[in-house]
């Protein structure tokens, strides 16, 4: 895949005037201001189904943060079927899956990107084990590292009614934000998916309504 079909999926970098970009700004002053007053630097970004485009969204708002200069790392803790390694443009011979197996420095991992300010942890190979290596000490004990290192950690997890990884990781981050494409998910499974993570002990901070023009 080439690095200009890429970009069009981070249109925050791509096109920093559109609406859809000020969107992103828009979220990323909404997810600021329910937070004052709370430590929240790691936040989550999952899905109710698969394919209503958290990955894409993850990946802006944290192109969003690092142009409002913060130290953004994004974490694609989607190790089943990962995608920001793509949006970015980057290796993922090894990545959170390697850190995971075979612990050491955070810094063996995170890789720089085009954008400044904004580091990604690729998801890495795909490992035999997903939901314990998320569910592991090792996975809270990288998250903390991160947050003690950048300004903020986005975090792209799998849709949380199709595997219970996202659930995990959901519970091990700051704050939660549920994407939701409009006309794909039902109000019965968008409640099921609030229900789930709110169960699982995970702090709901926002919702996105995706595609809503389609």
């Amino acid at each position: 895949m080439s690095r200009s079909i890429l970009k069009r999926n981070l249109i925050a970098e791509t096109h920093p005037t559109s609406t859809v970009s000020e969107a992103y700004r828009s979220l990323r002053a909404n997810l600021e201001f329910s937070n004052r007053g709370e430590a929240v630097k790691s936040i989550a970004f999952t899905s109710a189904l698969p394919g209503e485009g958290k990955s894409t969204i993850a990946a802006n708002i944290a192109v969003a943060y690092a142009q409002a200069n913060r130290r953004v790392l994004v974490i694609d803790a989607n190790l089943r079927k990962p995608a920001q390694h793509e949006l970015f443009g980057l290796s993922n011979v090894q990545g959170l899956s390697t850190a995971l197996t075979k612990p050491g420095e955070l810094s063996d991992v995170i890789q720089r990107t085009s954008i400044g300010n904004l580091k990604v942890i690729t998801a890495g190979p795909v490992p035999s084990n997903p939901s314990e290596l998320l569910e592991s000490i090792p996975m809270t004990n990288l998250l903390e590292s991160a947050k003690g290192s950048f300004d903020i950690v986005i975090i792209d997890t799998p849709s949380i009614m199709s595997v219970s990884d996202g659930l995990v990781v959901a519970s091990k981050s700051d704050g939660v934000v549920l994407v939701m494409q409009a006309g794909k998910v039902k109000n019965q499974i968008a409640l099921q998916a609030k229900a789930s993570l709110e169960y699982g002990n995970a702090k709901l901070i926002g919702a996105v309504l995706n595609n809503v023009n389609r």
